[in-house]
């Protein structure tokens, strides 16, 4: 399982990469593992606002329809087009795969370093 360094984490399993106040989202490797193969993908539109631990879209695999949470509040400046029609990218590449950029963040979830999310996902998954 891949935990990248540079990114922060939310209990819900989605990374955040924030850049000069915008920030970048996406469904950690591990819950795309626990997911199974991804066959659509729902997004919100550019302009709607989001709410730190509420869902911005969802992911329908194989198993399940899931909710996608928002570690942030903000309001959608982007979203990853691309996932509309190849929402198989995020198995193969979830830190490549964002779901949205957000701008005007005013909050943010109780985010995890790679190390305490890690370790969360170790006990997560002995619990099953």
């Amino acid at each position: 399982m891949n935990f990248p360094k540079e990114l922060r984490y939310s209990k819900s399993h989605e990374w955040v990469r924030i850049e000069d106040g915008i920030a970048t989202i996406g469904l950690t490797d591990y819950a795309q593992h626990e997911l199974g193969d991804l066959v659509f993908v729902n997004l919100p539109e550019v302009g709607d606002e989001l709410t730190a631990g509420e869902a911005l879209g969802d992911v329908e695999s194989v198993k399940a329809v899931s909710d996608v949470y928002s570690p942030v509040s903000g309001t959608v400046s982007g979203i990853n087009e691309e996932l509309l029609d190849a929402p198989e990218m995020i198995n193969e590449s979830p830190y490549d795969a964002w779901f949205v950029k957000a701008e005007n963040i005013t909050e943010e979830e109780e985010l995890l370093d790679a190390e305490a999310y890690e370790a969360f996902c170790e006990e997560e998954g002995s619990a099953d």
